[in-house]
């Protein structure tokens, strides 16, 4: 009995494929930085217009480097949420090209996750 010779891989047609637009370039910053209220967070602006962010405890810092973090390749956002003695906390970059509506969902996500202790 013969069997069907089938080449690796898939077939389909290109209708099939959907060419998508994605949401590409860095947007608007503001998006990020409109979540956090000055009762929360403290807000700080350095000489090179990078901007920091430090929940009032200390354990929350997000940095918005506009021009790329110094001494990190292409680094335009940082997320580190500090660890407890029995947690390890974690960090998060983003590239400076990574779209800002990103980074906010995320920024978004961290604080809601956050509660009081």
């Amino acid at each position: 009995m013969a069997t069907a010779h089938q080449r690796p891989g898939f077939s389909t047609v290109v209708e099939a494929l959907q060419l998508r637009g994605w949401l590409l370039g860095p947007g608007q910053p503001a998006l990020v930085m409109e979540q956090f209220s000055a009762d929360g967070f403290h807000v700080v602006v350095d000489d090179r217009a990078d901007v920091h962010v430090n929940s009032k405890d200390g354990r929350f810092y997000l940095g918005w480097f506009p021009n790329g973090r110094p001494g990190a390749e292409r680094e335009g956002w940082k997320l580190a949420v500090t660890g407890t003695a029995k947690m390890p906390g974690y960090q998060i970059s983003f590239d400076v090209e990574t779209p800002a509506d990103l980074v906010a969902a995320t920024v978004a996500r961290v604080l809601e996750t956050s509660r009081p202790v």
